[in-house]
């Protein structure tokens, strides 16, 4: 059996101290090809190299992964300050509009960290530079320190809309996840349902209402032993499952309504 074509966007990197290179990390696409049963094939994210029409035409699903730069401000309307970080501007031109050709043409996609971000932004919403600095906030960012497993150790609960989306797909209104993130939802975008929260309010888990196709998109990083995880496992499977319709000719028929 043939396997869905999954994009997984990629991300700059250095080799060594001087050579540049496109970069993924392995456990996105461990994820893809042993959870979503999809052929993981890493995308150069820069206008210069693809389009956007090239990448839809060559792919059946797109996994926008997680990435230390942010979306650079100017695409939600504010100025860059400290607080907002490393940018990569090749990035947002491709997975912005990426997103919202997506949702129009049903094609499907899996939001991570900052392509959650993305996904909010793509759809017209804002980010807060810094969840921890917020009243009331928990830090969600990484660990400085400890070991690979310790950074990705379960850290907090996040909540599901009862009857939503996230709940039906997990078959639990309340699971635990790992955080690794600074930035978060300020308002959201245009049809974008915030489906989980964690316990201090930070939006977790949303998808785009009235889409006609697979546009789930978590803040946390869901990649990690997403073959054994409970809560991962299931968000990459029905991913794949969506990837496989798409590129079997299964065109989504009924749009995902919010609650």
């Amino acid at each position: 059996m043939t396997r869905p074509k999954i994009g997984i966007i990629g991300n700059p990197t250095l080799i060594g101290d001087h050579y540049p290179a496109h970069a993924g990390g392995t456990m996105n696409s461990h994820a893809v090809a042993e959870v979503s049963g999809g052929l993981p094939l890493l995308i150069p994210a820069d206008p210069r190299l693809v389009s956007v029409e090239e990448l839809m035409e060559t792919c059946d699903g797109f996994l926008l992964t997680g990435g230390r730069p942010n979306v650079h401000p100017e695409e939600y309307g504010e100025a860059a300050t400290e607080a907002h970080g490393d940018f990569d501007r090749c990035r947002d031109a491709i997975t912005l509009p990426l997103v919202r050709a997506c949702v129009e043409t049903g094609q499907p996609f899996l939001g991570v960290c900052r392509g959650f971000q993305e996904v909010n932004v793509a759809m017209g919403g804002t980010l807060y530079p810094e969840i921890r600095d917020l009243p009331g906030r928990m830090n969600h960012r990484m660990p400085p320190d400890g070991t690979l497993d310790e950074k990705f150790a379960i850290r907090h609960a996040v909540t599901f809309a009862e009857g939503g989306a996230f709940h039906r797909l997990m078959g639990a209104q309340k699971v635990m996840t790992n955080t690794l993130h600074g930035q978060g939802i300020k308002t959201a975008g245009a049809r974008i349902v915030i489906d989980g929260l964690a316990d201090d309010g930070t939006p977790e888990a949303i998808y785009i209402d009235g889409a006609p196709g697979f546009t789930l998109a978590v803040q946390w990083h869901p990649e990690y032993n997403a073959a054994n995880d409970p809560v991962s496992r299931p968000l990459f499977a029905a991913f794949g499952d969506a990837a496989r319709d798409w590129a079997d000719g299964k065109r989504p028929a009924a749009a995902l309504k919010a609650g």
